[in-house]
């Protein structure tokens, strides 16, 4: 089974026992997580879409925080000996799917208001 779940604002396709690298998360290494914004699933011939998401947990355990490689910012105008280097090293989290649990399908639908029919008697009052 595969799932398109969205953490930290991306979204990122998985499945049990991947391990993902997904932008800095507010936990501790070993820690479990849930993520419940499950926007897609797929188990074979079966896909279900959610609108927007569906009921369920992705749950993973937080393998270890990093840095990734520096990005490097040059900026320069020519002919005017302006430049200037700079650059950063974005920090990631690393985690493992451990388990991916979905619900009964999407998120229950708002109910619709039955259509009122006005009479004629309720119209003539309103003039």
């Amino acid at each position: 089974m595969k799932a398109l779940v969205e953490i930290s604002g991306s979204q990122f396709e998985v499945a049990k026992g991947d391990e993902v690298i997904t932008p800095l998360l507010n936990a501790e290494p070993e820690d479990t997580l849930k993520f419940d914004k499950i926007l897609l699933t797929i188990d074979g011939d079966k896909t279900q879409v959610g609108r927007p998401y569906l009921e369920g947990a992705v749950e993973a355990e937080l393998l270890e925080h990093g840095k990734a490689d520096k990005v490097k910012v040059f900026h320069k105008k020519r002919r005017k000996g302006y430049r200037k280097f700079r650059g950063h090293r974005q920090r990631y989290s690393k985690i493992r799917i451990t388990d991916i649990a979905i619900g009964g399908g999407g998120k229950a639908k708002a109910q619709k208001a039955e259509p009122q029919t006005v009479t004629e008697e309720q119209t003539s009052d309103n003039n």
